[in-house]
């Protein structure tokens, strides 16, 4: 009876041991949200356990190195001409900002900084530019007024100012996204502000659906979130730029976020928005931009003939009053 006994309780231990090792192993979807950088983020993965605090120390991270609202950030002393230090973050930006900027003739500029603040739609606001004020601040404008000298960043006059913003957001998705692969995680999906990075399959086993919106508004001036149309994402990122979301009229005329660094004017034209595919997301992102800054006809001769990235852009038809949606053949093939 004893050893009946005994032989009983070690089946038990041995049950429960196996129970509890099978279910650290089990994965589960585990959800994240919150603000960064005056934008929602929305971060949704498999994994054996909570990663939230790896996700949140790559944010604060990225915030101390590259986010020029932040007074005690890298960039910010680096615009202020009180270093002239750059990080692993700002490398891999200023390499992959240029690598655009001259694809795109300049279109994608992070030195267009001060005219995005005359303009009002920085962390500084005031009376609108003057013609002479633009021409005075185009001066300090170009990726080639930049250099880097090992980590050292040299300007070519001390008033050129960096803002990655328009690129920034996808660094972060790629960089929680590696992260996330890094611990074993290969389903996931990070959205920052729109911009969104991709692997695998939802907790139901199909492809990320990523709603791309209408490039519409409503009464109050803030963008209505009515989808455009659905794309499947197994792999990959998706980013969307457009003049629907910051825009404010001033004088009659329709005022945008987007600067042309070439003629240093805020661009508010026919194209409504810009939606790129690609690899990653720190490339889609600054496409996005450098598309919205080059124009309707501009980008549809660029990205006609290109593979590596897909394109969708909506127009309006001064005419009619319509949109116009026009793609390239690798976004069309991602549309559910």
């Amino acid at each position: 009876m004893m050893n009946r006994r005994y032989a009983a309780i070690l089946i038990a231990l041995v049950v429960a041991i196996t129970a509890t090792l099978c279910s650290r192993d089990r994965k589960r979807y585990f959800t994240l949200e919150g603000v960064v950088w005056t934008t929602d983020y929305h971060i949704t993965y498999e994994a054996q356990r909570d990663l939230g605090d790896s996700i949140q120390l790559i944010l604060g991270n990225l915030d101390m190195s590259v986010s020029p609202y932040n007074k005690a950030s890298l960039i910010s002393a680096i615009n202020e001409n009180k270093t002239s230090r750059t990080d692993a973050y700002l490398q891999r930006l200023l390499a992959a900002s240029r690598g655009v900027w001259s694809e795109s003739g300049g279109a994608f500029d992070p030195t267009v900084m001060p005219l995005v603040n005359a303009w009002g739609f920085g962390y500084k606001s005031g009376a609108l530019p003057s013609r002479a004020q633009i021409d005075s601040l185009l001066q300090f404008v170009g990726m080639d007024k930049v250099a880097l000298h090992g980590d050292t960043l040299v300007k070519a006059d001390p008033r050129v100012m960096l803002d990655f913003s328009s690129i920034a957001k996808g660094m972060a998705c790629d960089e929680i996204g590696r992260m996330l692969a890094r611990n074993g995680a290969v389903n996931w999906l990070v959205e920052i502000g729109g911009e969104v990075m991709a692997c695998g399959v939802n907790s139901r086993g199909k492809a990320w659906n990523v709603s791309v919106d209408m490039p519409t508004s409503g009464n109050d001036g803030n963008a209505d979130h009515e989808s455009a149309l659905i794309l499947a994402l197994d792999s990959g990122a998706v980013a969307t730029s457009g003049n629907y979301r910051k825009w404010r009229v001033e004088g009659g005329k329709k005022l945008s976020h987007i600067v042309d660094p070439h003629t240093g004017e805020s661009r508010a034209g026919t194209l409504l928005s810009v939606t790129v595919i690609a690899s990653d997301c720190m490339t889609a992102d600054a496409w996005a931009t450098a598309c919205m800054v080059m124009g309707d006809s501009a980008v549809k001769q660029m990205m006609q003939p290109r593979r590596d990235l897909g394109v969708m852009t909506i127009s309006a038809d001064t005419v009619s009053g319509n949109l116009i949606v026009w793609s390239n053949a690798p976004f069309a093939d991602r549309v559910k």
